[in-house]
């Protein structure tokens, strides 16, 4: 092919490729549009190209606009389907297996990530039993965009709730869908953005930050494609890092035929930090022997290995069957059929940890398992320092950005293009990230929410949130917070019309910032979408605080959400509960329902006039509840 015949052919191909039919991402086979609201419908083409959409046996016609952008509006209909799509112009596109139905866009950081199949142990039966075809998910790949919002997605497809197709879906939503789908029997979609260790203001448009003056000059600063490359490229190298003794030498130290020596014993879970090994940034191997019988070979296993502190590399007999390079997933790692054999197996892990205590998370599962058969891998184990990092100089790398923190990136890129997409509301669980600066989280948390219904031109759409867990140490002693600070920020967004919180200060645990009980928070927000969203009669909320009041020197605390009444959730005295007179030096304080009330008092405080519950990171004892069983939000009077 010369020249001449290889540009015409070019400019031959892109004349064509300009005038094919394009769709965004969302509008594809399978998807979920959103009963009872008009719907919009649109995509690209050549400049001026008359475009037709047929869907149920009526054509809706346009034409495109000079940038070949078209858009078609659809009437309000009924939930149902599987329906066919046809959109014609110079090319014919169809579109199959269409419901209609109810769509919910779920967003945040990993605990709305988290996919069923980081759960599959919990939720084993419901991912063997999944077979919902009517309950889909699209979902969004991350992305970033600090420039400006983006018109559609690079990849993407609807998949229903069926088979193993299940466990990429967010728990959280899966569990709010089937709740709705159940109580209505109407097909359910959730388009989830979602990205772990994420601020709001990434989340949110440069209008919906407009009053924002610190993150507005953040977001022009970062306009400057120039600036933004040039701090990348002008990052100092990472130096490299220490050598490992245990990978060092021609036999590695997870090798069947190494000989160990200086090997000095230690506890399994636990870090390493709290026995004896002080200080320590580095890589610390762990290794032991144990006796598997042989039922428990030539047959596919499991092992649990809790959750390390940061990375680790997971070796059976020499092989290596796992490895997670970060500290929060629960390390469930499978192991090949030919891999364990009667008699004695050797284990090795390769713990790195970079800055904090290093080490077995206690308090999780640690057990290899296979058949019917378990062994417990918790006990006396074997330590050997490969290699220490050198102490921080405290200077960073300097230079680059974390694109996905910065304001607006996000939305830009993973919210923007579904902004047209006609939906039944939101759901967001977030907030862990901004945990540093809970009072500016008030202000945008109302930001992102008046920006996302702005942006979606529906009207004020039903916005349910999740608010804060337990988390971290338990203290026995009224303390400050700023999680309960953030859980306070989130509690005040309900003067906000049509929103609704699910409490989940009962959900949590202490020594996992994603917990793995996600069912009871999906069925929360399902609980709060049946009152906000669809306007039924239901109790959803647990106890929210209303007015205190003094009387003959004990406080009276008042609520809304009581439903059939206060109860305590284990039969025990009101906990968590704390007073303070006018220095607000809080004590704890006894308490006790009183018909719809909770009167509180403290012999060392005469002159209460301040009070507080469940007022800490994660708080010992929440267990004021509704008789419908659904937690009290934390509070506190003393603002």
């Amino acid at each position: 092919m010369n020249r001449f015949v290889l540009v015409c052919w070019l400019v031959a191909t892109s004349v064509v490729a300009q005038a094919q039919i394009r769709l965004p991402k969302l509008i594809s086979d399978g998807m979920v549009l959103q009963r009872e609201v008009p719907l919009r419908i649109w995509g690209w083409a050549k400049s001026g190209e008359k475009i037709t959409v047929q869907f149920k046996r009526k054509n809706y016609k346009t034409v495109t606009d000079t940038e070949g952008k078209w858009q078609v509006e659809l009437p309000p209909m009924a939930a149902g389907g599987p329906f066919i799509m046809e959109i014609g112009g110079s090319s014919r596109l169809t579109l199959k297996d269409i419901l209609i139905g109810d769509v919910w866009f779920c967003s945040g950081q990993s605990n709305m990530v988290h996919q069923l199949t980081i759960h599959d142990i919990t939720y084993a039966k419901e991912i063997r039993e999944a077979n919902f075809p009517q309950i889909r998910q699209f979902w969004v790949p991350t992305l970033t965009q600090l420039q400006s919002p983006q018109r559609d997605l690079p990849s993407g497809q609807w998949k229903a709730a069926v088979g193993e197709d299940v466990r990429p879906f967010s728990a959280v939503a899966y569990f709010f869908a089937k709740k709705i789908h159940q109580k209505y029997n109407v097909p359910v979609g959730i388009i989830n953005a979602s990205v772990g260790g994420t601020p709001i203001e990434a989340w949110i448009s440069e209008e919906g930050l407009r009053d924002f003056s610190a993150l507005k000059t953040t977001i022009d600063t970062n306009k400057d494609t120039a600036y933004v490359n040039r701090l990348t490229r002008s990052q100092p190298a990472r130096p490299a890092p220490p050598v490992d003794a245990g990978l060092a030498g021609t036999t590695k130290w997870y090798d069947m035929t190494y000989r160990p020596s200086g090997w000095r014993t230690i506890n399994v879970p636990g870090y390493w930090e709290d026995q004896g090994v002080k200080d320590l940034n580095g890589v610390v191997w762990y290794r032991r022997e144990i006796d598997v019988p042989a039922s428990m070979t030539g047959k596919p296993a499991k092992v649990f290995l809790g959750r390390v502190t940061d990375a680790d590399e997971f070796y059976i007999n020499g092989r290596q069957v796992g490895k997670t390079t970060y500290q929060y997933p629960q390390r469930r790692y499978s192991v090949p059929d030919d891999v364990l054999k009667a008699g004695k197996n050797l284990l090795v892990v390769r713990v790195t940890n970079t800055a904090g205590k290093g080490g077995f998370v206690p308090d999780k599962p640690y057990c290899l398992f296979a058949g019917a058969d378990t062994l417990d891998l918790k006990g006396t184990w074997q330590y050997k320092v490969g290699t220490t990092f050198p102490p921080s100089t405290g200077g960073g790398l300097g230079g680059g950005i974390n694109a996905q923190n910065q304001p607006t990136a996000l939305y830009n890129a993973m919210v923007a293009p579904e902004t047209s997409y006609a939906i039944k509301g939101f759901c967001w669980y977030q907030g862990e990230s901004n945990a540093g600066k809970p009072q500016e989280y008030e202000t945008l948390l109302r930001a992102l929410l008046a920006d996302w219904r702005r942006q979606w031109e529906q009207g004020d759409l039903p916005f349910l949130y999740v608010q804060l867990p337990g988390f971290m140490d338990y203290n026995y002693l009224p303390s400050e917070s700023n999680w309960a600070l953030l859980r306070e920020a989130q509690l005040n967004a309900l003067t906000v019309p049509n929103t609704a919180m699910a409490v989940a200060i009962d959900l949590g645990e202490w020594n996992d910032i994603h917990p793995d009980n996600k069912k009871d928070v999906g069925e929360r927000l399902a609980l709060a979408a049946l009152k906000t969203a669809y306007r039924e009669n239901v109790v959803s909320s647990g106890p929210l605080y209303q007015s205190s009041t003094v009387n003959g020197g004990k406080l009276v605390i008042r609520f809304t959400h009581i439903g059939g009444g206060l109860m305590t959730n284990d039969g025990e005295e009101v906990g968590e509960f704390a007073i303070a007179g006018s220095d607000k030096k809080f004590v704890w304080a006894h308490a006790k329902i009183d018909g719809d009330n909770v009167v509180v008092w403290s012999d060392e405080v005469p002159a209460p006039l301040y009070v507080r519950y469940a007022w800490a990171d994660n708080p010992v004892h929440p267990n004021l509840y509704n008789k419908e069983k659904l937690p009290a939000s934390p509070f506190r009077t003393d603002k």
